[in-house]
């Protein structure tokens, strides 16, 4: 499709064989619980691999192998403590939170998740692509320095943007995490840090609960390089298009990072079970394209695409070929066969509540002499 790939591509089967059975949605199965499937199941990611190979895509992108993470990778981000109890399960059956399972390999294709993560990294920043997505699993932005949850074990997202610093020299790097849920684990690792620009766009006190408000900006050197956005339920495509417009374009023109990571999940999606948002594959065109047209101006290009949530199997592969036909330029021809009625429900303009809440974190930050954000 294309002769030279501008987009790069990090996907094993083996990030598939993360071994989440014995659970029904959220909570293991038991005698009151009829086992089903966990929420965080392969096929949901591996349906975007095979639709991208199916488009015709997957040929014009530049396949990227993971690299291996040293303790010492993993060590930039994470607690030795943590570190040391999560190679404790290395070959068990366990749990790091009571929706966060542990099977025989997943200690193994976590850290070769994180791997992921740092090796889009390294091709962006060598200039062997522009950018690249990162298809990994498990996910990573809850994850915390000391503590896995909420299906992450290791924070692929802050990992990446660590690894851009110390070994490709990247000092700037912006992390704009869309998923659903609060981006709580990359805020943790990077609250007091002013290299690091977090901003999380999430629906308002989902998971975790009791995160992501609009007045934790950070402290000490990183007060104000930490940005909540918490989203009303019901938010569609224009009240994202006025969050990146109104906060998170302007925070990014003031930071000026040398690179910019997409935390990516799809859960903010029309269709997904773990939340109530509105966006369709149109929509994460748009976001996509707005990334990219700041990457352009601000740090050649750079852009790493890191993927996170995604729960609805039937309509997840088509936001997946949405976003890296945007990254690539390449286009099949290919929609989700339901993008016409997901864009015509109602309520996807944006409301006067909406406009409230972001035109709030706004407020919020321009209180800050340190803010990126001003009116």
């Amino acid at each position: 499709m294309a002769e030279t790939a501008r987009t790069g591509f990090v996907w094993h089967e083996i990030y598939m064989w993360h071994d989440t059975s014995g659970y029904a949605g959220l909570f293991e199965a038991n005698e009151h619980i009829q086992p089903y499937r966990h929420y965080e199941a392969p096929e949901a990611k591996r349906r975007i691999r095979n639709l991208l190979e199916v488009s015709g895509v997957l040929e014009g992108l530049l396949p990227i192998n993971a690299v291996q993470p040293t303790d010492a990778d993993l060590l930039r981000v994470h607690t030795g403590a943590y570190l040391d109890k999560v190679k404790a399960l290395d070959g068990k059956h366990g749990v790091l939170d009571g929706e966060t399972k542990v099977a025989l390999a997943s200690v193994k294709i976590a850290r070769l998740s994180a791997g992921g993560a740092m090796a889009a990294v390294a091709a962006v920043a060598e200039g062997r692509v522009q950018n690249a997505y990162a298809l990994t699993r498990p996910p990573g932005h809850h994850a915390t320095p000391d503590e896995g949850l909420g299906f992450c074990i290791f924070a692929n997202a802050a990992l990446a943007a660590r690894h851009a610093q110390a070994v490709y020299g990247l000092d700037k790097v912006a992390i704009i995490d869309w998923d659903v849920h609060h981006g709580n684990g990359t805020e943790a690792c990077f609250y007091d840090d002013p290299s690091v620009l977090t901003i999380s766009l999430h629906q308002d006190n989902l998971f975790p609960q009791d995160s992501g408000r609009i007045e934790d900006m950070g402290e000490g050197a990183g007060i104000g390089h930490n940005i909540n956005i918490p989203l009303p339920a019901g938010s569609g495509d224009g009240a994202y298009r006025y969050a990146f417009e109104r906060v998170v374009l302007p925070a990014l023109q003031q930071f000026e990072p040398d690179l910019i990571i997409i935390a990516c999940g799809f859960d903010s999606s029309i269709e997904d079970p773990l939340g109530r948002m509105m966006l369709h594959a149109d929509s994460y065109a748009m976001l996509t394209q707005m990334l990219m047209d700041a990457a352009h101006e601000l740090c050649d290009d750079r852009l790493v695409v890191i993927h996170e949530g995604g729960y609805n199997p039937m309509t997840t592969p088509y936001l997946g070929l949405s976003v890296v036909e945007t990254l690539s330029g390449l286009h099949s021809g290919i929609s989700d066969p339901a993008l016409a009625a997901h864009k015509a429900t109602a309520g996807q303009d944006l409301q006067a509540l909406q406009r409230d809440m972001v035109d709030a974190v706004v407020a919020q930050h321009a209180s800050l002499a340190q803010s990126l954000l001003t009116v």
